[in-house]
């Protein structure tokens, strides 16, 4: 039974769950804010084998969401008794891929109150690489950090600032032994085969990651994960018949790594789960992520790897640190990289950013006006209308004719970073809805987001963006600032508009309102009334 941590008063307590391909990992921390940092109290793992899909159609299986639920249950009990205040839950590749799991997610929320954020793989790399950092120093000294997951295989390269790349490639311990392994013990033509298929997969995000180190630099090859700690163990108890907890900062050769996968490839499933360390699940998977270190090491001219047990739910926990300005300095960096990676896209898209920000300004103006009389979103949506204001007009990039569908795919298909995939996705449909037709459910796009809260986001700000783009029809700035004067009394919302010039009448942006409200009136069951100031100044 877990015993309710004592802390002090600006001690907190956070749980943070990873629901990945193979495992479902859970850790509970203590969080001293004033250092910054955070102990670990508890940790939970459960195999659960989400990636065990069904051959036929890709769904998770019935049995899989079974004991998901079951491990789900009890992490929540655990975080309980610790008295967290907080359980942060992410999901990656299974969940991102199978045609069910956004509905999987959907039934896990209403059945226990759990709210799961998928992520994407970039997005995967880099808290992994936050949860690296914060158990590790890399001295500004060049590391690359691979995590060997059940359906994905992340490669991160950095110092301890930002990371120079980060990529997820689809191969995994759990992927490569459903889809590549037929024979136990393995044979030569599979293993073959599975060797070739891996090194193919890998060359690409290698070749890109060795572009940009420098010609002097010599990186140091860091590996977390539940398979390279297991090639860990396995390692240190042949050669030292002990194994060393923790296993931070163990060390392994690539050498004694390509010993270890020639005696697993002529081992069946039984005989390499009669191994100390390894269970009946992880024989059936160590030996694809194996051979995938080994491929990864070799190509990237790796001679040893050093092991860091902190990864991706470690990361989330210093990434909710970022976000929550519990880290000011070291990282410091990290804290803006959701905007860091809005204006990455908006360079990227050639999109006129004094524009976009003249529109951003209006639209969180507005947001700011009406929260509390005709919304009650707070600073995370207010940075989702922030950022769909930004990239609005991206789909420019493909074609002027129906440019709001490709921003949304472009926004769809950024990789956002420091956003989850909802985010991304109410991101995206609120670009595609600043013009045009209003949401609807025979849209692909809102079908998209399925969830309920997202939807209604997306209806009640996007018609608040569309009114901040009707303020600068023209592109010139023409207003300085709108006034929001809710009449109750008369069912109206005025709109005092305030021109940089005095003696311009404002004429096409007033058209444009006119032309735009409609959304507005609907959503809000208001009349919209906009008013030149200038007119109003007249009048009185």
């Amino acid at each position: 039974m877990s015993i309710p941590v004592m802390t002090t008063a600006h001690e907190r307590i956070l749980a943070a769950i990873d629901v990945g391909t193979n495992s479902i990992h859970m850790v509970v921390v203590c969080i001293q804010p004033a250092l910054p940092a955070f102990t670990i109290i508890a940790r939970e793992k459960t195999m659960v084998r989400l990636g065990d899909r069904n051959r036929q159609n890709g769904n998770l299986t019935d049995a899989a969401m079974a004991r998901a639920i079951d491990t789900l249950k009890r992490c929540q009990e655990i975080a309980k008794s610790l008295n967290a205040e907080q359980t942060i839950a992410v999901a990656t590749s299974a969940m991102r891929e199978a045609p069910n799991g956004r509905d999987f997610l959907q039934h896990i929320e209403a059945e226990l109150g759990l709210r799961i954020n998928l992520i994407s793989g970039p997005e995967e790399a880099r808290r992994i690489y936050l949860g690296v950092l914060s158990g590790m120093e890399l001295n500004g000294q060049p590391h690359i950090i691979i995590d060997i997951g059940g359906g994905s295989t992340e490669l991160v390269l950095g110092d301890g600032h930002e990371p120079r790349t980060l990529s997820s490639t689809k191969i995994g311990a759990v992927r490569l032994t459903v889809e590549h392994i037929t024979t136990d013990p393995i044979s030569d033509i599979e293993f073959q085969s599975l060797q070739a298929y891996i090194r193919g997969m890998l060359e690409r995000p290698v070749e890109e990651l060795k572009a940009v180190l420098q010609p002097d630099e010599t990186p140091r090859l860091v590996g977390t994960s539940g398979t390279i700690e297991t090639l860990a163990m396995i390692h240190a108890r042949e050669k030292t018949g002990v194994v060393p907890s923790p296993l931070n900062g163990y060390e392994f050769s690539l050498k004694d790594l390509q010993e270890t996968v020639t005696h697993l490839r002529h081992l069946s499933v039984a005989k390499r789960a009669e191994i100390p360390g390894i269970n009946d699940r992880r024989a059936e998977i160590i030996l694809a992520g194996a051979l995938i270190l080994q491929e990864a090491m070799t190509l990237l001219g790796m001679e040893a790897i050093v092991i860091c047990e902190r990864s991706l739910r470690e990361g989330v926990i210093v990434d909710w640190m970022l976000t929550h300005g519990l880290i000011e300095d070291r990282l410091r960096y990290q804290g803006s990289v959701r905007q860091r990676s809005v204006f990455n896209a908006a360079s990227k898209y050639q999109v006129k950013l004094d524009y976009s920000e003249k529109i951003s300004d209006f639209a969180l103006s507005l947001f700011d006006q009406t929260q509390g009389i005709l919304h009650n979103w707070g600073e995370e949506e207010r940075e989702l209308l922030w950022a769909a204001a930004i990239l609005h007009n991206c789909g420019h990039h493909v074609s002027h004719a129906d440019h709001h569908k490709h921003s949304y795919y472009l926004i769809r298909n950024s990789d956002l970073l420091g956003y989850t995939e909802t985010e991304i996705e109410t991101i995206a449909n609120l670009a595609r809805y600043h013009r045009k037709s209003t949401p609807k459910k025979k849209h692909e796009s809102y079908r998209n987001l399925t969830s309920k809260r997202h939807r209604r986001v997306v209806d009640q700000l996007s018609a608040l963006l569309r009114l901040a783009v009707a303020l600068d029809r023209r592109q010139i700035g023409a207003v300085k600032q709108v006034l929001c004067q809710p009449q109750p009394e008369s069912q109206e919302f005025r709109l005092l508009i305030q021109p940089a010039n005095p003696d311009d009448d404002c004429a096409l942006e007033l058209w444009s309102l006119d032309y735009k409200k409609a959304s507005f009136e609907t959503e809000f069951g208001l009349k919209l009334v906009p008013v030149l100031e200038r007119a109003a100044v007249v009048a009185r």
